[in-house]
């Protein structure tokens, strides 16, 4: 059986949680996510631990098969998109003065001991590290990358093993050189987001899982939130950030409601705007913003842009400005064959068919 969520008539609650409406005032069809859940239950879509929508700022779909309600997800790098909204809150706040800040200027007790030296690391702003497009040799999905994610867990200063790595290069035949789009080369990197947990630090005077609290979760109604820490005591702002279903939802809806929450702004609109547009291209279907991505997704002919929080596992939670609609699917497939691929199926062959008006 669906669950049935009744309509209490406004966009968010006064504290901070979710309202609830139903799928029918939504302009959902039930059968069509009754299906879904059939299909999960068979076992044909794996380890899939919730599903939630929200349409018009209204919890109108919860289904877990997981765990339940209260289950922190584990959605890895789902998270960073959290830290693009705290670097928002800081340059909202004036702490920060923008993108283009250079990031070793704020933290110079690093830059003085610095290994592979090269002027061009001086270089590296907060919107290179945003943009997954700095010039340090860090790929994630290069094993035998130096700044590869597996390399730094094994140190103790983090930030320090970024610093340290080597300006990147790459071979390719011929002389001429293509032009990336939007002037930006994207590398996954998990550790240059991580540096962004020291500089918050430093601009805000407060550290990240605290400012996070004071200035995003608490206002949102998130209570529960269970970071990962470097072994300097450092916040992960990289990922693994264990928060419930129902609260990553709220970080789409945020963005959806151009930054403001029960009337009250958290982050600006224009940051908003910034976040979720194309910095850098991942590949011809994908693009990147400040650490969201960037996709279209294809229903009968018709095309659903959409910006979303992604994670190894097959975690997604997107926002879909053209449906007012917020969407969350967590899952454990970690490191499977198809993890991405199998959400997305789910998306596009239900939650987004569902829609009938």
């Amino acid at each position: 059986m669906l669950m049935a969520i009744c309509s209490f008539g406004i966009a968010q609650s006064t504290n901070g949680d979710w309202a609830k409406g139903s799928l029918s005032d939504a302009g959902l069809a039930e059968m069509k996510l009754q299906a879904m859940e059939d299909r999960i239950k068979s076992g044909e879509f794996k380890k899939i631990g919730s599903v939630l929508v929200a349409r018009h700022g209204k919890l109108v779909y919860e289904t877990y098969f997981e765990g339940d309600g209260n289950t922190l997800r584990d959605t890895r790098s789902a998270t960073k998109s959290i830290t693009d909204t705290l670097i928002g809150i800081a340059m909202r706040e004036g702490k920060l003065s923008g993108v283009g800040t250079r990031v070793f200027s704020v933290l110079p007790e690093h830059v003085s001991r610095v290994q592979n030296p090269d002027p061009r690391k001086s270089e590296i702003t907060i919107e290179d590290f945003l943009t997954m497009s700095s010039p340090l040799e860090c790929d994630d999905w290069n094993d035998v990358s130096r700044g590869n994610e597996e390399k730094m867990y094994l140190v103790e200063d983090w930030t320090q093993f970024i610093f340290d790595l080597p300006i990147r290069g790459r071979m390719r035949i011929g002389e001429q050189v293509a032009p990336s789009p939007y002037g930006r080369s994207f590398s996954y990197c998990t550790g240059g987001v991580f540096t962004l947990s020291e500089l918050l630090e430093k601009q805000t005077g407060v550290r990240v899982d605290r400012y996070a609290q004071q200035k995003l979760f608490t206002p949102l109604g998130i209570a529960q939130a269970v970071w990962v820490y470097s072994p300097l005591n450092i916040p992960q702002t990289g990922g693994g950030l264990r928060l419930t279903s129902r609260d990553l939802l709220k970080i789409p809806q945020l963005y959806l409601n151009g930054g403001d929450w029960n009337g009250s702004p958290i982050v600006d609109a224009a940051w908003v705007k910034d976040s979720t547009t194309p910095h850098a291209r991942i590949d011809m279907d994908t693009e990147y913003g400040y650490l969201w991505w960037l996709k279209s997704f294809k229903v009968d002919g018709k095309s659903y842009p959409a910006f979303y929080m992604n994670g190894n596992g097959g975690n997604k939670v997107l926002g879909i400005p053209s449906l007012d609609m917020a969407v969350a699917v967590t899952s454990t497939n970690y490191n499977a064959k198809g993890m991405h691929e199998q959400t997305e199926k789910l998306l596009v062959d239900f939650i987004l068919p569902a829609v009938q008006q």
